[in-house]
C-alpha cells in the first residue's frame, strides 16, 4: 500500500506540474519577452547653478538617427541657447542656435527676471521647451530644429507665447 501510494502521490505531482506550467507559460513568457526588450527610456533632466539652467530633450533632427538637444538658459544676458548632440557622428556638438529672451519676453534692460524651463515630448524624437517668466507672466513653447530655409545650423522656433495670469507683477 505504501508503494502504491507513493506512486499515485508521485504522478499527481507530475500532472500538477504539467498544468501549472500550461497555466503560467503565458504570464512568464511575456515577462521574459519585456526584459529583453524593454521600452525605450525617455528622460528629461534639468539643472541650475546661479544664473544657468540646463535642459535636455529628443531633437528630431534625422528620423533614423535620434539626436539629444541641451538648451542653456542665461538669466545675466537674457539669452536661451540650444545645441544637438549627434550620436552618428560620435557624440559631435553641432554648434549652438541662440535666442534673446529678454526681446522675446519684452523685458527692459537690467529688470530682473524670473524664468523657469523645462522640456516635454509633444511627438516621437521630438521635445518641446516650455518657458516661463513670473515678473511679465507670460509662457512660450520652443522647439529645436534644423533651419527651415535649407542653411547649414540649427534654429530655435516660438511655436506660442501667452500670458498666463492677467496682471502681472
Amino acid at each position: 500500500m505504501k508503494r502504491s501510494g507513493l506512486f499515485v502521490g508521485g504522478i499527481v505531482g507530475i500532472l500538477l506540474g504539467i498544468v501549472g506550467t500550461v497555466f503560467c507559460a503565458g504570464p512568464v513568457s511575456r515577462v521574459i519577452r519585456n526584459a529583453n526588450d524593454p521600452a525605450p527610456l525617455e528622460a528629461g533632466n534639468s539643472d541650475r547653478y546661479e544664473d544657468y539652467v540646463i535642459c535636455t530633450g529628443a531633437v528630431a533632427v534625422n528620423p533614423r538617427a535620434p539626436t539629444d538637444g541641451v538648451w542653456m538658459l542665461d538669466y545675466r544676458a537674457g539669452k536661451l541657447l540650444a545645441t544637438v548632440i549627434d550620436r552618428t557622428q560620435g557624440g559631435k556638438i553641432l554648434g549652438f542656435a541662440e535666442l534673446n529672451l529678454a526681446q522675446e519676453f519684452g523685458i527692459p534692460p537690467k529688470q530682473n527676471v524670473h524664468f523657469l524651463m523645462t522640456t516635454g515630448t509633444i511627438a516621437q524624437g521630438q521635445a518641446a521647451l516650455y518657458v516661463a517668466e513670473t515678473t511679465t507672466g507670460k509662457f512660450a513653447v520652443y522647439t529645436l530644429g534644423p533651419d527651415p530655409t535649407g542653411q547649414q545650423g540649427l534654429v530655435i522656433r516660438r511655436h506660442d507665447m501667452v500670458l498666463f495670469r492677467k496682471n502681472p507683477t
